[in-house]
């Protein structure tokens, strides 16, 4: 009999008869290995613990202490999924797209046929159906198949067919199979089914085949899966967290937006208390902005596409562009979807000096980007957006202190809104694969050691991540953790050698030549309108802080007949002073008005009856809080007064 060699993590050797199963491998290191090891690898390539191992090389098993278990797992979840739906009558005749692991869990895209969509409804029968599969616990083998058995195998699945028919010629094509379920697979599975017993579906959603706008539209079910009862328990009290969080729903809620096919996907409907919102974040940044040496432009939101063949974005960019529209006459204009060309040509309008630099450019700018349907969110990912943009233009030797300024006035902004779960990520070019940078090594490597000087001359700690710059420079990215649990960088400030050399911006230096570069620093610190208001929906759980919230004060009259003239008064009183307030007209018990003004998350609410009316005081409840108070009118107004210009901060 043929033997192999095996070659171990810990440098250990072994032979064994050729055909040996990953399985017997582990069982004669030790039985406790045996039952905790999920899968294995030969040289790189997943075996299951099932197959015979027909050639040596580097071996190592997979246990479920290692991370990529649970990915296993998942995937292997997938494959179960799918082989009870075809198991159920209903979905017996499905068509299966992919069905991968993805970073929370896994999901299948399938096709189900006109009238047995897959819902919610569907799911504890379905995963009814998954547990007994379980229960027969499996075995889950594979092997290599020819390209005609595929095709013959799968010749009832458009979709596995498409699949296989894109393989290359030569690349060999491997099957797992569970019982009566055969899955096109390349490995990476556990033993039998009985390995799967904590797992949950979540959602469906709908999905273009492949990702691509112009194909079906299949049906992605998402699920779920842990190695204990535990993980899963809290991954689903996340979801529905994050599912409370979602700035969608609560902007459903509470009144803020809407998006409409009618509108048109991706265009976010900024309603009344939506715009509110809006307004005091737009208003707050431009009025920290001005107090910071800015200067606010208003540039079109249309520009001469040569501008962005100039810039580069043309080049880079052209997938994530709107087509240019044809005037007829030979210009060509586009919908930007930056907003630093024009930025730019404010800088360009007439010679600039030594004595104009740092020269800081700021506009609340409308962009547009050219996403696909099946990426839209929200306001978190649209169509058109407003970005709370700048560009600085520096002398070389001002390129440091104007990071460090810029990365200060971002760090005070955090604090206004109590914004402290963050880190630093200096966002480097990819050493290994250069050809989408601008091609200039001496460029990337002199500002890549100013900006982690810049940094360390702060004494900020931050991680360097290659291969996430921009094509035309560095940049620090600040990572927001969201209230989602998920990580997004919401600030950015980036160093730029490269659009005053294609646009050749030049000042007069102090010796009088007119030669001379500037370098230019883009940021943006809120971003963009949309995606900012999103993070503070979710962050907030649609509880604003009293300088935020769309409605600040919300007014009860006990009678409106005997109390309506004081609230109006009342209103009068805090409308004046520049605050939110409204009165309460509808007829209905006063507990259900209260509970009402709660629902809608309003910071103050103040009940106004006979012994309020003839004291000229009020009495108030806050948000969230069962007590009330009851003070003068006036100190009530401090106070709230006082709390807006605090930004709702809680004083230590």
């Amino acid at each position: 009999m043929a033997e192999i060699t095996l070659n171990f993590p810990d440098g250990a050797k072994k032979s064994y008869e050729a055909g040996i199963k990953p399985i017997d491998v582990a069982s004669s290191i030790a039985k406790s290995l045996a039952k905790k090891s999920v899968s294995a690898k030969l040289n790189g390539h997943y075996v299951g613990m099932n197959d015979p191992l027909t050639a040596g090389g580097d071996f190592q098993l997979i246990t479920t202490a290692d991370e990529e278990s649970l990915d296993i797992l998942r995937h292997s979840t997938a494959h179960l999924l799918a082989q009870a739906m075809r198991r159920l009558p209903k979905f017996a005749h499905a068509h299966f797209g992919v069905g991968p692991f993805i970073e929370n869990g896994f999901y299948y895209d399938t096709d189900n046929g006109a009238g047995n969509q897959v819902s919610v409804e569907d799911f504890p029968e379905i995963e009814a159906m998954m547990k007994k599969i379980v229960k027969e616990d499996l075995p889950i083998l594979s092997h290599e198949i020819t390209r005609a058995e595929a095709l013959e195998t799968f010749k009832d699945d458009p979709y596995k067919v498409e699949l296989i028919n894109d393989l290359p010629e030569d690349e060999p094509i491997s099957v797992a199979v569970q019982g009566e379920h055969i899955e096109l697979d390349r490995g990476g599975l556990v033993p039998s089914t009985g390995w799967i017993k904590h797992f949950k579906l979540v959602s469906v959603a709908g999905s273009y085949w492949r990702g691509q706008s112009d194909n079906a539209v299949l049906q992605r079910v998402y699920g779920t899966a842990f190695w204990n009862a535990e993980d899963l328990e809290a991954d689903l009290q996340r979801r529905a967290e994050a599912k409370e969080r979602d700035h969608r729903n609560i902007g459903r809620d509470l009144d803020l937006f809407f998006t409409s096919q009618k509108v048109g996907s991706g265009l976010p409907v900024w309603l009344p208390n939506g715009a509110t919102i809006r307004r005091q974040v737009e208003r707050y940044i431009v009025d920290k902005e001005l107090a910071n040496d800015y200067l606010h432009v208003y540039t079109p939101v249309l520009s001469n596409l040569n501008l962005y063949k100039t810039s580069g974005h043309w080049d880079h960019y052209r997938e994530d562009m709107f087509p240019p529209m044809d005037m007829g006459d030979g210009e060509y204009l586009e919908l930007r979807p930056m907003n630093c060309p024009s930025h730019i040509s404010v800088y360009q309008h007439k010679p600039r000096s030594y004595r104009d630099l740092p020269l800081r450019i700021a506009e609340l700018g409308m962009m547009h980007r050219y996403e696909k349907s099946g990426a839209l969110t929200g306001l978190s990912r649209v169509r058109e957006m407003t970005l709370n943009d700048g560009h600085t233009f520096v002398a070389p030797d001002q390129l440091e202190e104007e990071f460090k300024s810029i990365l200060k006035m971002t760090m005070a902004v955090y604090e206004d809104f109590n914004i402290t779960d963050y880190r630093f990520r200096l966002s480097y070019r990819d050493p290994e694969n250069t050809a989408k940078y601008f091609d200039d090594d001496e460029m990337w490597e002199k500002s890549q050691a100013q900006l982690k000087r810049a940094m360390d001359d702060m004494g900020l700690d931050y991680f360097e991540a290659p291969g996430e710059a921009a094509f035309y420079g560095p940049k620090l990215d600040i990572q927001t953790k969201t209230a989602l649990g998920g990580e997004e960088t919401l600030s950015t400030i980036q160093l730029d050698f490269l659009l005053p050399e294609r646009f050749d911006l030049t000042y007069v230096g102090e010796d009088g030549q007119d030669n001379h570069r500037p370098v230019m620093l883009h940021r943006g610190i809120v971003g963009t309108m949309e995606r900012f208001t999103a993070y503070l929906i979710e962050i907030y759980k649609g509880a604003f802080p009293t300088w935020l919230a769309p409605l600040q004060v919300q007014i009860i009259p006990v009678n409106n007949g005997a109390h309506g003239a004081y609230a109006n008064q009342i209103k009068q009183g805090l409308q004046e002073a520049g605050l939110r307030a409204n009165v309460e007209t509808k007829e209905a018990k006063m507990g259900y008005l209260i509970r009402e003004a709660q629902t809608k998350k309003v910071p103050y609410t103040l009940v106004l009856g006979d012994d309020e009316q003839d004291n000229q005081t009020v009495t108030v409840r806050r948000y969230g809080q069962q007590a009330t108070e009851k003070m003068s009118a006036d100190a009530f107004k401090d106070l709230v007064l006082k709390d807006v210009a605090n930004y709702s901060r809680v004083e230590e």
